[in-house]
């Protein structure tokens, strides 16, 4: 795997698919200006432990640099993009999460 300084995951539940759709399409260019890296993505994760299993579709993607993940999520056009994802979706969450860095 890459070395990700920050990784974002996303849980959604997606209602409207072509309007989701509309969102996919427009993502990746937005991603790969920001340095980063789609990983992968689960609509049926296996829940093993605790009480809230995650519903939907499970995203990961990975980002170099915090800076880059945060200039990522804020870029005008990214925000003007989710729009898509947020009407055409039930986003349970979106959670950006520190990877430890090796000495």
């Amino acid at each position: 795997m890459n070395n990700f300084e920050t990784i974002m995951m996303a849980n959604l539940e997606i209602n409207d698919l072509e309007g989701y759709k509309v969102y996919e399409e427009g993502f990746f260019p937005i991603l790969k200006r920001h340095n980063g890296v789609f990983i992968t993505y689960d609509d049926q994760p296996e829940h093993k432990e605790g009480d809230q299993p995650l519903n939907g579709r499970v995203i990961l993607i990975g980002f170099p640099t915090d800076e880059d993940a945060q200039n990522w999520f804020n870029d005008p056009e990214y925000q003007a993009l989710s729009e898509h994802r947020r009407n055409a979706t039930n986003t349970h969450s979106i959670t950006f999460v520190k990877v430890p860095q090796k000495s």
